[in-house]
């Protein structure tokens, strides 16, 4: 677990650091930062995992540049002083940094790491997205501990400007978006610990099959949002679709997401979901961008919320 006096211990000696980081920051209003700018800023993530150009962090910081993308995420906690450092010299956002947690280990993440790199992610007002394992899915005997795990990491991350969000993910212990939910509500942080939405996962094990109703539950803790092209919900569930496509791609029409998120106001960012998506990063990313102005409307990538 995270250590306090131990996080306590890096702030002085950190604040110089992140004063000199300030100035690398992606060009931001405090209205975008606070998530109410009447849009939402569109980032990929999981992009390179199979990308067979196996651009570097600074190719694929340029590449989203290019192709008008506000950001992206990060797998894991190697190599995220290069990922911030291409970013920010793009003008580009680390939206998030997807972190597992293993509530079945005495420490369920890597606690000195993640001090490591918590001075260099807030000028970029990081999400840290949480993938939580070492249990049956949706087994509440374990929420407790979640809760303690969830809480402590928002005590080492809430200095940094850094916030919290569970990710939810087919077969894992958190594995809907309601069981992200109810933790964030169980450690009551509001602004600092939600939810997130993965239209994949919720296609592929959630038994709340009324998407109003799942985004409705959430509307309170929802902090990030993230979708793909998919055949419909009834052919992903019998593995019989292909959940995880470029936007342009799937039975599914992703307007019906697009218009929940509006019926709650959704104003946060919304991520595309890439993994697994093969051949070259840039010629799927560039296919998913012009679906997305498509049916955003808008030109910049960004879409209004009405």
């Amino acid at each position: 677990m995270i250590c306090k006096t131990r996080i306590g211990a890096i702030l002085l000696a950190t604040a110089a650091t992140c004063s000199c980081l300030s100035l690398l920051a992606p060009a931001a209003n405090a209205q975008e930062a606070a998530g109410s700018a009447g849009t939402w800023p569109f980032f990929s993530f999981c992009m390179d995992t199979h990308d067979t150009q196996k651009r570097t962090l600074p190719q694929q910081a340029a590449m989203l540049k290019d192709l008008g993308y506000a950001g992206c995420g990060h797998l894991w906690l190697n190599g995220v002083e290069t990922r911030v450092a291409a970013l920010s010299d793009a003008g580009l956002r680390l939206f998030q940094i997807y972190l597992r947690v293993d509530l079945s280990k005495p420490k369920p993440l890597d606690e000195k790491r993640l001090t490591e790199v918590l001075p260099l992610l807030k000028p970029h007002r990081t999400q840290l997205a949480l993938l939580v394992v070492g249990g049956k899915p949706s087994d509440t005997a374990l929420d407790d501990k979640a809760v303690a795990v969830v809480t402590r990491l928002a005590d080492a991350t809430k200095p940094f400007g850094v916030t919290v969000v569970l990710y939810p993910h087919v077969n894992h212990w958190l594995e809907t978006c309601g069981d992200a939910v109810r933790i964030a509500e169980k450690v009551n942080r509001p602004g600092e610990v939600g939810a997130m939405f993965n239209l994949c996962h919720w296609m592929k094990g959630d038994g709340e099959r009324d998407l109003n109703a799942v985004l409705r539950r959430a509307k309170p803790w929802l902090m990030a949002v993230s979708l793909s092209g998919s055949d419909t919900p009834g052919d992903v569930r019998t593995g019989k679709g292909n959940w995880i496509q470029p936007l342009d791609q799937g039975a599914y029409d992703v307007r019906e997401l697009l218009n929940a998120l509006r019926g709650i106001d959704y104003s946060g960012p919304v991520g595309i979901q890439c993994w697994g998506i093969k051949g070259d990063a840039a010629v799927h990313l560039e296919r998913s961008m012009t679906a997305w102005r498509k049916v955003t409307g808008r030109a910049d990538g960004r879409a209004v919320v009405e």
